[in-house]
């Protein structure tokens, strides 16, 4: 049997590449959406908002907000699309971004 969790992740833009990052439970950013802080409860939500406000104002990134996402047995999965394709990379090259390279985490795209 799979557990389930679902919540809200921080996502922001790292300032000195550009790169798409996830707030970790460290307070630290990653690529891996894997490595994600899974913020179930509105304390915790919070706690997420006032993290990613913190390193906006030391320049570390920009453009952070909460997307909704899913845990399944570790690993979570962006609800939306658009967070999906952040997550991904480019949607039309399965050969390019975090998918090509293995780095995208357990979920990956659906390929019609």
């Amino acid at each position: 049997m799979s557990s389930e969790a679902k919540g809200q992740v921080m996502t922001a833009n790292r300032l000195k590449d550009g790169d798409v990052v996830f707030l970790t439970r460290s307070g630290g950013w990653s690529e891996k959406i894997d490595e994600a802080t899974l913020a179930l409860e509105p304390l915790a939500v919070a706690a997420l908002e006032a993290r990613a406000s913190e390193a906006v104002l030391a320049n570390l990134v920009t453009g952070h907000y909460l997307f909704e996402a899913t845990r399944v047995d570790g690993k979570i999965r962006a609800d939306h699309i658009r967070e999906r394709i952040r997550t991904l990379g480019p949607s039309v090259r399965l050969d390019l971004g975090k998918q090509a390279d293995g780095t995208a985490g357990a979920f990956r795209p659906v390929e019609g």
